[in-house]
Order: C-alpha cells, then structure tokens, then sequence
C-alpha cells in the first residue's frame, strides 16, 4: 500500500488518495474507509488525512456527509473552463464549436423570436459593414454567431460559446493576418443563409449552414 513520504503531507495524502480513486478502488457514489482505517493506510495522522480530504472535497472529488462519512462523487478532479481553453489547440475548439453551434442554430430556428431575428439581422449588417480591420471582422463574427446561439434561448450553450470567445478570437485573427480570406462575398453569404434558415424555422438548414461554415473554417486552419 503507497504511502506519504514527504511534506507537505496533506497535499501529498491527497495525491495518494487521487491516484486510488482513477485506478477504480472506489466505485462513485460509495462510502471511502474510516478514517483510522485510511489514515493507518497512507502514514499520516487524521488531522492530516481530514485535511485531504477537505481539499478533494473542495476540487469535487469527495464529499464529506455528517454522520455518515466520505463518499466518492467524481472519479478526477475537472480541471476549469480556463484551463482546458488554453491547453486546446485551435481546431479542438472549432470541433466544439461545431457541436454546440449547429445545436444551438437548430434550436434557434425552432424558437427565435422578432427581436433575435432583428438582433442577428443587425449583427449581420455590421459584419458586412466591418471593413478591413482583422480585429474588428472577427468581432463583428463573433457577435453575430453570439446572437444565433442567443435565439437558442438555452443558457448552458451560450455560457459555454461565451468561454471559447478569447480562445478563437485569438486564433482567427492570427490565422486572417497570415492568410485573409479569399471569397469575403462567398464568405459573408454563408452567413447569410444561416440567418435566412433561421428566419425560415428550418432547424435542418440552419444546423447545416452553421455545420458546413464551421467546417470550412476547419479545414482553413488545418490546411
């Protein structure tokens, strides 16, 4: 059986426990041993260990339930938004991207009122009206695209477009300064046919639409 060697000890009893858990000697949702028991297991006194366990508690691992022990409820730690973002690379954001947005345009088509057609039909306008200015295209993309997943009326998918903005913000305007578009008008009618299917309340055309432009948009940065 592992046990601590160093300090700080109860960050260490923790990385233990940790690695117990990802090897699956714990099923989720089950009781952990005692604390005598665990304690005696990895070297350390209780305070050490209840210390431990307060810190998997605090990163959603455990949880400790009065009177009745300390149970398993995950099986890792879930490392935040921020984190994952600037460990992804580019085109694993665009899949995402793919994902929730051909949804969200779906569900936009089935359930947009007159003010999200006339909130995209305005971000569009300025999209077109953006001029030459990289940053100021990619904002101007990017809040038309925010308007769609709005019409979505589905608040766990714009939270989740909302924290891939800096992320492909970055990348886009990186990518447009080394290699601009070459159709701006081609470019610009995609976006167009995505705002007519969603006006139409074609959930199919409008996932298509938003699928096929994210698609291309893919394929640019992998090419």
């Amino acid at each position: 059986m592992a046990q601590v060697q160093r300090h700080p000890l109860a960050a260490q009893a923790a990385e233990v426990l940790l690695t117990r858990i990802r090897s699956g000697e714990w099923e989720l949702g089950h009781k952990l041993p005692g604390e005598t028991t665990l304690a005696a297991q990895l070297g350390v006194g209780r305070s050490t260990l209840r210390e431990a366990i307060r810190e998997l508690a605090g990163r959603g691992v455990l949880e400790s339930r009065q009177g009745a022990g300390v149970f398993l409820t995950a099986l890792d730690v879930t490392e935040d938004w921020d984190t994952v973002l600037r460990r992804a690379d580019i085109l694993t954001v665009i899949e995402a991207r793919i994902a929730i947005e051909a949804e969200g345009a779906a569900l936009a088509a089935r359930r947009r009122t007159p003010a999200d057609l006339r909130n995209m039909l305005r971000a569009l306008t300025a999209r077109a009206e953006a001029g030459d200015s990289v940053e100021a295209l990619v904002d101007a993309d990017t809040a038309f695209h925010r308007t769609v997943v709005a019409a979505a009326h589905n608040d766990i998918l714009i939270e989740m477009f909302n924290a891939f903005v800096p992320r492909s913000r970055h990348a886009m305007i990186d990518m447009l300064r080394i290699r601009p578009a070459l159709d701006k008008h081609a470019d610009h009618d995609a976006h167009e046919v995505l705002y007519d299917a969603v006006r139409a309340r074609n959930p199919e055309a409008a996932a298509t639409a938003s699928r096929v432009h994210l698609t291309s948009l893919k394929a640019a940065f992998d090419s």
